[in-house]
């Protein structure tokens, strides 16, 4: 549970695929941000549902974000660096929209 995950160490990169989405709460998302505001040294890169994705994935409830909102979400430790959005084709030939953003870390 990454909402209860305190890392031993810090990260130079902290590679997100997929599970920032699944945060709905207000409370978990915080956490995730101050957990990598903490722990991440350099480069961030989150890949999350946007919003043209889907509105629940394997049953369950997700966040969507669009570059703007997922920038602001990290802007108080990170820069955003580059985004872009692609159709991510399922197993079950379903097309679903990420959103790729890299950011670096302030200094």
């Amino acid at each position: 549970d990454i909402t209860t995950f305190v890392p031993s160490t810090t990260y130079d990169l902290w590679h997100d695929r997929a599970a920032f989405h699944f945060l709905t709460q207000k409370e978990q998302i915080k956490t995730y941000i101050h957990t990598a505001n903490k722990y991440v040294k350099e480069y961030l890169i989150i890949a999350t549902f946007s919003k043209k994705g889907p509105q629940k994935c394997s049953g369950l409830e997700i966040s969507q974000y669009s570059e703007e909102s997922l920038s602001n979400s990290f802007n108080s430790s990170f820069i955003k660096k580059s985004c872009l959005l692609e159709g991510h084709k399922t197993p079950f030939e379903t097309i679903q929209n990420f959103l790729f953003c890299a950011f670096k870390k302030i200094e």
